[in-house]
């Protein structure tokens, strides 16, 4: 696709828009993994949050034409490896051009909306520099997460046209009720990119997602984000969504068991269902607290909309207690600093994230929170939770401090909710996670599972089987599920990448870290602006960026190339400013291409 000038004698690229009807045909609603309908995206919110901690909302091209033809740049003012965002006059495109072709697609990212001119374009394929989304050029379909929705993709001279549309299921009417063809345990995201995938791969027999939520899927992360937001203000998808592509979604329903032998799932409430195909995506459960006066009023655990709409309310202009500096914790407080009257956080470690980013990331993050209030309270434990008239007063530490406290948040971490398959057959490790491979089957023929629940092989650490609790990651697992309940032989290769938004401000991060050794840092902790690679032996394992993009996505696109980033390399860059013949030479100065790093004059800002 894209307007293709290989002859010298045409001296402008144009590109042609069909601009779409007011009204699509619910047919053309966007799937995930295929070219979306021409639809410009904009960042709809006035709020003064940072920009990407909110969706983008959708509104189509303005114009009154049914088509636009844009004479957008010369031929020549874009080298191969190149990006530009150009005016169509209706709306915006990205102009990319690559090995002496020319491609248009949307210019932004169609999860938070960040500018795609802005991230890493490689291999045919452009990475979101916000989130890690990553969209082929050629197509615009979305090839890595977050998010459901593709690109919309423009050519020169003729319309492209979404080439494979969501399949539908045969008449409802002849199913019985107690069973279905695919049944998916749990309805976030991993969950609901499995069925669309189904549906997108052409899959026209039943599918039912239960879910213990009263909720149709919706952005669980902003629960901590954003925690005034309204259920369908997160949602996923629209309930006539499912509707039209006959995706069943039983709300309020807990599975309690599974029967593998007859392939039938037990509920809470007595209904069986047959299945034959299974995904069991059912997440974490939050860790509850195990001192005297844990289950009185006003302690939290954030896990639904309303916890977080209620912790909102009963927390303006009181005194708040976080118990956890994990992310949901940190954000939660983070979120809570400017409506409260006082915000303070318990950890039992040191330094918030030591784990996650290490002790130096750790205490910048750290000050950056005492510099807006929140006061913390490290290295102790809560010890007793303490009421006046039936409500929360007191949050007693152990180290005998006592603190005011109107409302208490719990973010001690979470664990697998895998408690019902303990006696399934299906293989559980110590820890309660579900084992899976690399194509996210279980042990028994059939039955998959993806999400925070599970450990899968990590290509990355050479395949060491770990659990990645992300929510990128939680959209490929249920992809490479679909795709191989239909036969198809993928196998999960998925550069992990997770954000972080405190403030206004973001850290992100790709790659897995577990068990570093070492932090390389460029830039300055104190001015919030720096990268950090974390080192195992000589090799980096992950990195992440404060006001540093898009390097973390540059990081992301090496890793997923397959290609070793030397601990000796960044080293050499960082303290010495010398340039090395290899990949981190294109990181940190912003271009790789075609396997080789460009000489440049320094770091990117």
């Amino acid at each position: 696709m894209g307007g293709c000038f290989s002859k010298p004698k045409p001296v402008e690229v144009k590109i042609e828009v069909v601009i779409p009807e007011k009204e699509r045909s619910k047919e053309e609603m966007s799937p995930n993994g295929k070219a979306s309908p021409l639809i410009y995206k904009v960042n709809g919110t006035a709020r003064h949050y940072h920009l990407e901690e909110h969706p983008i909302a959708s509104s189509h091209y303005q114009n009154p034409k049914g088509m636009v033809e844009a004479s957008v740049c010369h031929v020549k003012d874009l080298e191969n490896g190149q990006m530009r965002e150009v005016d169509l006059g209706c709306g915006k495109a990205l102009l990319i051009k690559e090995s002496g072709e020319f491609y248009a697609v949307g210019h932004k990212c169609p999860h938070y909306g960040a500018p795609l001119v802005k991230g890493v374009l490689s291999k045919g394929r452009v990475r979101c520099p916000w989130h890690g989304a990553c969209f082929s050029i050629a197509t615009g379909d979305i090839e890595d997460f977050p998010g459901l929705d593709s690109l919309p993709r423009f050519q020169a001279l003729q319309t492209q046209r979404r080439t494979k549309m969501m399949a539908k299921c045969i008449s409802l009417s002849n199913y019985n009720l107690s069973s279905t063809n695919v049944l998916i345990i749990g309805a976030g995201a991993a969950g609901l990119v499995c069925a669309e995938t189904l549906r997108q791969e052409g899959f026209s027999d039943r599918i039912v997602m239960c879910t213990m939520d009263r909720h149709l899927p919706y952005d669980r992360p902003k629960l901590s984000k954003s925690m005034d937001s309204h259920p369908e203000q997160i949602a996923l998808r629209p309930k006539e969504f499912f509707c039209t592509y006959d995706i069943e979604v039983l709300t309020e329903m807990q599975v309690a068991a599974v029967d593998i032998k007859n392939k039938i799932a037990v509920f809470k409430d007595g209904l069986n269902m047959e299945y034959n195909k299974l995904l069991i995506a059912t997440g974490n459960t939050p860790k509850a607290l195990s001192c005297k006066g844990k289950e009185m009023e006003n302690v939290f655990n954030i896990r639904t909309p309303e916890d977080a709409n209620r912790v909102v309310k009963l927390a303006t202009s009181k005194n708040v207690v976080i118990v956890g500096a994990s992310f949901l914790g940190m954000e939660v407080a983070a979120y809570l600093a400017e409506r409260a009257h006082s915000v303070s956080l318990v950890e039992l470690e040191e330094v918030p994230f030591k784990k996650f980013f290490g002790e130096r990331v750790g205490r910048a993050v750290m000050k950056m929170f005492e510099n807006n209030r929140v006061k913390f309270y490290m290295q102790t434990e809560v010890s007793e939770l303490r009421e006046q008239e039936g409500k929360l007063k007191e949050v007693v530490l152990k180290s005998g401090k006592v603190l005011r406290a109107d409302v208490c948040v719990v973010g001690v971490g979470a664990v697998p909710a895998t408690g019902f398959l303990k006696q399934s057959g299906i293989h559980i490790d110590s820890k309660g996670f579900i084992v899976v491979n690399k194509m996210m089957q279980t042990n028994i023929p059939g039955v998959f599972a993806a999400g925070d629940a599970v450990t899968f092989p990590l290509a990355l650490r050479n395949n060491k089987k770990v659990n990645v609790p992300h929510w990128q990651m939680a959209h490929m697992h249920g992809r490479i599920a679909a795709l191989n309940m239909l036969a198809h032989g993928t196998e999960i290769s998925t550069i992990p990448y997770l954000w972080t938004a405190m403030f206004g401000k973001s850290i992100r991060y790709a790659g897995h870290g577990e068990g570093f050794d070492d932090v390389v840092i460029q830039g300055d902790l104190d001015e919030l602006k720096f990268v950090a690679f974390y080192t195992k032996s000589d090799e980096v394992v992950a990195v992440a960026s404060m006001n540093y993009d898009p390097i973390v996505s540059k990081v992301a696109e090496v890793l997923a190339a397959g290609r070793t980033i030397r601990k000796r390399d960044v080293e050499l860059f960082v303290h010495h400013g010398k340039y090395v013949r290899f990949g981190v030479l294109g990181v940190l100065g912003m271009r790789v291409a075609g396997g080789t790093a460009s000489h440049l004059t320094g770091p990117c800002p």
